[in-house]
C-alpha cells in the first residue's frame, strides 16, 4: 500500500476489516489498479465479488468473502467446523462424498434459490437464536447445531467423527438431542440420531472412531475407552485405546504419526518406546492387538478374528486379572 495517500490507506484499512465490493474501495479514491497491485501483493483477498483486509487468515478470508455474497447467510456445514476446530472425515472414495472444501452456509427458508457454484454450497433452513453463534464478526452456526447438520449430510460412519469430537469438546449429548428434536423430520435425521446415541467422547482419534464403529458391525462388544493399569506401586502412564475386561483383551489403533520423526534415530527411539510400552502391558496379563487404518476401514481386514482369536487366549488365562480403571479425562484438542 506504500503508492496510497495516508489518508487513503488509513480509510481501507478500515474499510477493509470485513468483506466489502469494489465499488466502495473505489469511492475511498482506490482505482482498479490499485486493487489489483494491492491483491498481487497479498494486501487484500478478493473472492466471492469482495475485498478483504490482506491480514486476515486466508481461510477465514474466502468463508468471510462467500457470506457476505449471500445475505442472511449463516456459515454452516463443514465451513463452521473448520472455524470451530470440529474434526471431520469424509471418505475420498465415496463417489458422492460431498465438496468438503466449498464455504457452506444456510439461509432461510424464504430466501431465493442462487445458482449453483461448486465453490459455494447453500442450503436453505430453518435457525433459532441458540442455533446461531459467532466467529471474530461471522454468524456461524453453534457446535450443537453444526454437528447435527453434519451428521445429517454424512453417511455413518464419517460422521461418528465428529460427534465423538464434540462431544470431547464440550457439548452435553443433551444439547445434540435437542437439535435434533428441532429437526426430527429433516432429512437424514434418523442418521443424526443413531450417530449421536453411538457417540464417545473417550475416542481421541479418526481411527479410533472408525474402530469402535467397525466393532459393533462385527458383532464384538463395546470395549471401555482409554483404559489405565495398576503396577503395584500405581497407575502405569500408559492409556490404553481400547479394553475388553471380560475377555482381558487390549487394542491400541496405530495411526501413521506414531513412528513419524524427522531423523532416522529419532523414529528408532519412538519404536524402541513403543516396544518397552508393549512388553509392560503384557506383563499385566492381558492380550494385546495393534491394528492400524486398514484394518479398521476395510470390510474383510481380519481384524474382528484376530480379536476374537485374542479374546479366547485371554479367557483361558488362569492369572488374577490386573486392576485398571477409566484414565482421568483429559482436555481434548481440536483437529
Amino acid at each position: 500500500m506504500d503508492r496510497l495517500e495516508d489518508v487513503v490507506r488509513e480509510r481501507l484499512r478500515f474499510a477493509a476489516r470485513t468483506p466489502v465490493r469494489r465499488g466502495v474501495l473505489r469511492e475511498l479514491g482506490l482505482g482498479d489498479a490499485d486493487l489489483r497491485r494491492l491483491v498481487r501483493r497479498k494486501s487484500l483477498h478478493h473472492h466471492h465479488g469482495h475485498y478483504i483486509d490482506g491480514r486476515v487468515d486466508g481461510q477465514l478470508a474466502v468463508i468471510a468473502c462467500a457470506a457476505a455474497a449471500y445475505p442472511d447467510s449463516v456459515v454452516s456445514h463443514f465451513s463452521a467446523a473448520r472455524l470451530s476446530g470440529l474434526r471431520v472425515w469424509t471418505d475420498a472414495r465415496r463417489s458422492s462424498a460431498p465438496p468438503v472444501d466449498a464455504t457452506w452456509l444456510t439461509r432461510p427458508p424464504t430466501a431465493m434459490r442462487n445458482q449453483r457454484r461448486p465453490d459455494v454450497v447453500v442450503r436453505r433452513a430453518g435457525l433459532t437464536t441458540g442455533d446461531v453463534s459467532h466467529h471474530a464478526w461471522l454468524s456461524v452456526t453453534s457446535v450443537a447445531r453444526t454437528v447435527v447438520d453434519l451428521a445429517r449430510e454424512l453417511p455413518l460412519r464419517e460422521a461418528i467423527v465428529t460427534v465423538d469430537h464434540a462431544l470431547s469438546l464440550g457439548p452435553a449429548v443433551t444439547e445434540l438431542q435437542a437439535v435434533v428434536g428441532r429437526q426430527q423430520h429433516w432429512p437424514g435425521i434418523r442418521n443424526a440420531r443413531a450417530a449421536i446415541d453411538f457417540g464417545d467422547a473417550r475416542a481421541e482419534s479418526v481411527l479410533e472412531s472408525l474402530a469402535r464403529l467397525a466393532f459393533a458391525a462385527a458383532g464384538l462388544p463395546a470395549p471401555v475407552l482409554q483404559v489405565q493399569f495398576f503396577d503395584g506401586f500405581g497407575w502405569m502412564p500408559e492409556r490404553v485405546d481400547f479394553y475388553w475386561p471380560e475377555f482381558r483383551t487390549v487394542a491400541e489403533a496405530d495411526g501413521l504419526a506414531k513412528y513419524e520423526a524427522d531423523t532416522p534415530e529419532e523414529r528408532r527411539r519412538r519404536m524402541r518406546a513403543s516396544h518397552r510400552r508393549d512388553q509392560r502391558l503384557a506383563d499385566r496379563g492381558v492380550e494385546l492387538v495393534h491394528f492400524g487404518w486398514e484394518d479398521a476401514v476395510a470390510m474383510h481386514s481380519g481384524l474382528s478374528a484376530r480379536l476374537r482369536a485374542a479374546f479366547i487366549r485371554g479367557t483361558s488365562r488362569t492369572t488374577a486379572p490386573s486392576t485398571w480403571r477409566v484414565a482421568p479425562h483429559l482436555p481434548a484438542q481440536v483437529a
